[in-house]
């Protein structure tokens, strides 16, 4: 799958900021994967007539970020992730569990455990209450709201929350199905009791999520609200390498008092979910959604793993 780029020559915003922007972005929704190649320098600079100085200065900086791999002589490639996703078993896959738990009893027997004791050791772990509750765990506090009401949106169960340090020595997580980030996930997964397993949430694409509202008019006013500060950051750097004009733009922090003021000049406003229950009904929202569909399925269907 390859990432759609998009440049603007004539923009306040560096043109390295742009690259990094797109490939970090690229790599948080899942457009840009693990070990994928990039475009080469060249290729790059060639087709978006960029000079190949600002798209190697781009490519070191994520070098130094750790998000990419720069190999001699191949070329630059996405950087492996150290956290994978979780899956459920399906009914198709009941063949595997019993292969599994014949394995179980074939390594008992080899290590002379009784079978009464295994039959008991195997009662009390299926005697465990399974997961009740999503638990979201994200040291920022403004992302981590915007992710609990997405999660609180898509499923039916109850979704908590926490900081990294409140995760430490927390019995309950035995109970919670944990949800990460995918910046997050490797931290969290440290943090945990050892055998402990993280989903790994996927991020939407932000050029994908954008399109149908492109192009926008260069005069139209546009409005982009939101108590993170990175979404701020981010939402700027797209909509002006999709044409927008800088000066059209009307940033708000929605922690800031007296953010609304001016707001109802905005053809549309762009915010986060959370943002967007504090807006006026009368104006035009546009809610972008940070996770992925694919994600907001796959809770729903750990969802119903956990009901059966």
């Amino acid at each position: 799958m390859a990432v759609r780029f998009w440049f603007v020559h004539s923009s306040e915003v560096p043109l390295r900021e742009q690259i990094v922007t797109q490939i970090a972005l690229g790599m948080a929704s899942g457009e840009l994967r693990p070990g994928q190649r990039l475009p080469s320098t060249r290729e790059l600079a060639r087709r978006f007539r960029l000079h190949p100085n600002t798209v190697s200065a781009a490519y070191r900086q994520l070098e130094r970020e750790g998000r990419v791999e720069l190999r001699r002589g191949s070329g630059v490639f996405v950087k492996a992730q150290a956290v994978s996703d979780i899956s459920i078993l399906s009914g198709a896959d009941e063949a595997v569990a019993d292969r599994v738990i014949a394995e179980v009893f074939a390594r008992a027997r080899e290590h002379g455990v009784p079978g009464p004791v295994l039959r008991r050791r195997l009662e009390r772990w299926l005697a465990i209450a399974p997961p009740d509750h999503f638990l979201v765990v994200e040291p920022d506090d403004e992302l981590r709201g915007i992710v609990v009401a997405e999660v609180k949106e898509a499923v039916r169960f109850p979704v908590r929350h926490c900081g990294l340090e409140e995760l430490r020595g927390n019995a309950a997580i035995r109970a919670a199905v944990t949800l990460a980030l995918p910046s997050k996930a490797q931290m969290v997964l440290e943090t945990l009791a050892a055998g402990t397993d993280v989903v790994t949430l996927k991020v939407r694409s932000v050029p994908g999520s954008l399109n149908e509202w492109l192009p926008v008019p260069t005069t139209a006013l546009v409005g982009v609200a939101s108590r993170w500060g990175e979404f701020l950051t981010h939402a700027r750097t797209m909509l002006i390498a999709a044409g927008m004009d800088p000066d059209s733009l009307l940033l708000r922090d929605a922690r800031e008092p007296d953010w609304l003021r001016g707001m109802e000049q905005a053809v549309a406003v762009v915010c986060d979910v959370v943002t967007a229950k504090q807006l006026p009904r009368k104006m035009r929202v546009i809610p972008f959604r940070l996770l992925a569909d694919s994600s907001v399925a796959e809770l729903q269907r750990l969802e119903a793993a956990m009901r059966n």
